[in-house]
C-alpha cells in the first residue's frame, strides 16, 4: 500500500488567480491542475477559494468551580437554520499581523469576556472547511477563575454584542450531545475537556 502524503504543495500547479469578491472577505478564483493517484494530470479546473485569515478560540475553564464560559452572540451564518441564530461559542478572534494565537487568546479574553487566562493548554490547530476556505484555528483551553465571570461585553463599533455565560462542565458537554451547542470549535474544545477534566482538576488542587 502507498503511504499516505506522497504529494505536497510543489505538486500544484495554479495556470490563473483573480480576486472576484473585495469586502468584509474575500474571494478569489483559482484555474488549476495537479497530479492524481493514478499517475494522471488533473485537467485544469476552476475553484473558488474563501480567503480568510487564521483565528484563535479559547474554551474558559476554571477547574476549582469546574466551570465554563460560554459566549452568546448572533452568528449570520446559522440564521436560516431551524434554531436561533444566538449561538454558544468559544472566546474568539482573528489574529493580527505579528501576533501570536496566545497573545490573540489573551486580547479577546479581555474584549469578550473580561477575563485574563492564567494558562493556556493548546489543544489543536485545525483547518475549519479547506475544500473553500484558508481559514485556520488555533484551539486553546485557557484556565480562570469564573467566581467573578460572566455579563456583557463586546466592542460596540465592531457590532460586537456579547453575554458570556459561566456554565457547569457538565451542562456545556450535555449540550452538545442535545445539539445546544453545534459550532465545530467549541464541540472540539469540550470534547477535549472531557477527556483532560480529571488531570486538569488534579492539578489545580497540588
Amino acid at each position: 500500500m502507498t503511504e499516505p502524503f506522497q504529494f505536497n504543495a510543489s505538486d500544484v500547479r495554479i495556470e490563473k488567480r483573480e480576486t472576484v469578491f473585495q469586502g468584509f472577505f474575500r474571494m478569489d478564483k483559482l484555474w488549476l491542475t495537479h497530479p492524481r493517484f493514478d499517475g494522471r494530470d488533473m485537467p485544469v479546473f476552476t475553484r473558488e477559494l474563501f480567503i480568510r485569515g487564521d483565528a484563535t478560540c479559547v474554551l474558559p475553564y476554571d477547574p476549582i468551580r469546574d466551570e465554563v464560559v460560554l459566549l452568546e452572540q448572533f452568528r449570520l451564518g446559522a440564521l436560516h437554520r431551524s434554531q436561533t441564530p444566538w449561538l454558544l461559542e468559544l472566546v474568539a478572534g482573528m489574529n493580527e499581523e505579528g501576533e501570536t494565537p496566545e497573545q490573540v487568546a489573551q486580547r479577546e479574553g479581555q474584549e469578550e469576556a473580561g477575563l485574563t487566562f492564567a494558562r493556556l493548554d493548546r489543544i489543536c490547530d485545525y483547518l475549519v472547511s479547506p475544500g473553500g476556505t484558508t481559514e485556520m484555528i488555533h484551539l486553546y483551553c485557557g484556565l480562570v477563575s469564573t467566581e467573578a465571570a460572566g455579563g456583557l461585553f463586546g466592542i460596540e463599533h465592531e457590532h460586537e454584542d456579547i453575554r458570556a455565560h459561566v456554565v457547569s462542565a457538565t451542562e456545556a458537554i450535555a449540550m452538545i450531545r442535545d445539539g445546544r451547542i453545534n459550532n465545530a470549535a467549541a464541540i472540539i474544545a469540550l470534547q477535549w475537556l472531557e477527556l483532560n477534566r480529571a488531570r486538569l482538576r488534579e492539578e489545580a488542587t497540588q
